[in-house]
């Protein structure tokens, strides 16, 4: 797991999230050494930042294409908690136009 950042600046979220989600699993297991612990929640760490790039890089390009469907920046409340129907992602104002 010793990847280059070069090898983490590429890496798509889905990648990204399921090697933190194995990183997680390995360090509540426990039973490394310290250096290998240490080690691995510094690739955690710098997973976590991967991913919360890439997300915010996802908002960023769902307002605008918004703003170039409206020919205004209408931005959105873009939640992933709640049961569904009720998150305003959920349906798209105007899309049915």
């Amino acid at each position: 797991m010793a990847e280059g950042r070069e090898a983490l600046d590429g890496m798509t979220f889905d990648a990204a999230l399921a090697e933190l989600e194995r990183t997680v699993a390995e360090l509540e297991a426990g039973g490394l050494p310290l250096e290998q612990t240490i080690a691995r929640y510094e690739r955690g760490v710098a997973l976590e930042q991967r991913c919360e790039q890439l997300l915010a890089d996802a908002e960023l390009r769902v307002r605008r294409l918004v703003e170039g469907a409206r020919g205004a920046l209408a931005v959105a409340e873009l939640r992933l908690d709640g049961p569904p129907g009720e998150n305003p992602s959920d349906a798209v104002p105007g899309a049915a136009e």
